[in-house]
C-alpha cells in the first residue's frame, strides 16, 4: 500500500519550512541587537556609552586611555599608566565584565544579555 502526499500535506510542509526560514532570518537580523554596550566611567562619572556592534576606537579621559571595540568585544589598547594592567587584560563582551585602569580612574563595564563564562571568583 503506497501513501501519496495530499495537497494538505504539501501545504503543511511548505508552511513549516516558511516558519523555520522566517525564524532563522529574524535571528540573523536581530543577533547584534542584544550584543550590549560598553559603559565608560572616569572618576565615577559616565563619560560615554558605546554599542559593541559598531567597531571603533575611543579616546578616554582626554587621551590617557584608548579603547577598541571590534567584533563585539572591547579591549583597552593603550594607556599612559605605568603598570599597563588594563592593556594586558583580555577583551570583554559579556554582562558585568569590566576593564579597570586604577591609575587613570577609568572603568569600562559591559552591559549585555550575554552571560559571562567566568564567575565572580575567576573573573
Amino acid at each position: 500500500m503506497k501513501k501519496h502526499l495530499k495537497i494538505k500535506d504539501i501545504i503543511l510542509v511548505v508552511l513549516i519550512l516558511l516558519v523555520a526560514g522566517g525564524a532563522w532570518l529574524l535571528h540573523e537580523v536581530l543577533k547584534d541587537a542584544g550584543s550590549g554596550v560598553a559603559v565608560i566611567r572616569v572618576n565615577g562619572e559616565i563619560e560615554g556609552t558605546y554599542p559593541l556592534s559598531e567597531d571603533r576606537e575611543i579616546s578616554i579621559n582626554g587621551g590617557t586611555n584608548i579603547l577598541r571595540i571590534r567584533n563585539g568585544k572591547a579591549k583597552m589598547i593603550e594607556a599612559d599608566c605605568p603598570d599597563q594592567l588594563c592593556v594586558n587584560q583580555r577583551a570583554v563582551s559579556a554582562d558585568n565584565e569590566s576593564i579597570i585602569c586604577l591609575p587613570n580612574k577609568v572603568i569600562v563595564e559591559i552591559q549585555s544579555r550575554q552571560e559571562s563564562e567566568y564567575d565572580a571568583v575567576t573573573n
